[in-house]
């Protein structure tokens, strides 16, 4: 399945340790050649770096791993296409402007027979994934003039990520600098590195950093992924159907279905090949 990456902190932070492990993920450790991207939010601004090819041999990726931005809020993706062609204009994550901000959104899964009507917003590519941003934003700002208040904007999202997900796979990370909400159909992991910090090793690679050398006793990182990054933390795992919205660096709002479910690697990996979004 296409692979996500999302990190919210307290403090801008670099994501490269993550990223250098999950670029891999797009032609070497896994399967994913369809073009990858990120996105950093710095104060109002957003550097967004796209590619349609390979992370692992992309020139693009190489400049992010050696260009430490430091940012608050951080989307990545690397696409396995089920959707649209491989092209720019369809590669992840994808932006637009609600209320005077950028909103940044990628997304795994795959989306049938999903056509809505915008008012405001249009599709540049062909993918499900953005039309699933524009109905996303569409539907908020006809709610709303203005930006509503945290507690009332996370319900609003929830409501829409329940609609879209009718349509079926919806793995999901929105952000618009401050918040970075979450949805699960799937396979989706975090953990939280406080105090005290301690070593972590890349699974994708032979990596591994002593956060308590780069890190301050204040920082707090929540860091999301399709699948774990590292295999010496504990990471913790997202229910399916579970939705979640992290700011500086921990959860402050989440809805999980009772009972909750968790699938296994192996699980989700079949539900992405039923709808042809793994190899």
């Amino acid at each position: 399945m296409c692979q996500l990456l999302g990190m919210n902190c307290n403090t801008p932070t670099d994501i490269v340790f993550s990223f250098e492990g999950f670029s891999k993920r797009g032609g070497l450790t896994d399967h994913h050649t369809d073009g990858f991207g990120i996105g950093f939010f710095e104060n109002k601004g957003l550097r967004l770096f796209l590619d349609n090819h390979p992370s692992a041999q992309s020139p693009v990726a190489e400049l992010v791993k050696n260009y430490p931005i430091k940012s608050e809020n951080v989307i990545a993706h690397i696409r396995k296409a089920s959707q649209g062609h491989t092209s720019l204009e369809n590669t992840h994550p994808f932006q637009r402007e609600l209320w005077g901000e950028y909103w940044l959104f990628a997304h795994n899964g795959h989306l049938q027979n999903f056509q809505p009507n915008f008012k405001y917003y249009q599709s540049v590519g062909n993918t499900d994934s953005e039309r699933a941003l524009c109905y996303l934003l569409d539907s908020l700002r006809q709610q709303f003039a203005h930006k509503p208040d945290p507690a009332t904007l996370y319900a609003a999202v929830q409501a829409i990520v329940l609609e879209i997900r009718e349509f079926g796979l919806f793995n999901m990370m929105l952000s618009n600098g401050d918040y970075l909400f979450t949805h699960t159909s799937t396979l989706l992991h975090y953990i939280v590195r406080q105090a005290p910090f301690g070593e972590a090793h890349l699974v994708d690679e032979d990596i591994a950093i002593d956060f308590n050398e780069v890190t301050t006793p204040n920082d707090r990182v929540a860091v999301i992924a399709t699948l774990p990054l590292t295999d010496n933390e504990t990471w913790q795992q997202l229910a399916q159907n579970e939705f979640a919205v992290f700011h500086h660096g921990e959860i402050v709002y989440r809805h999980t279905p009772q009972p909750a479910v968790y699938l296994s690697v192996e699980e989700g990996l079949a539900i992405a090949r039923a709808v042809g979004t793994a190899c």
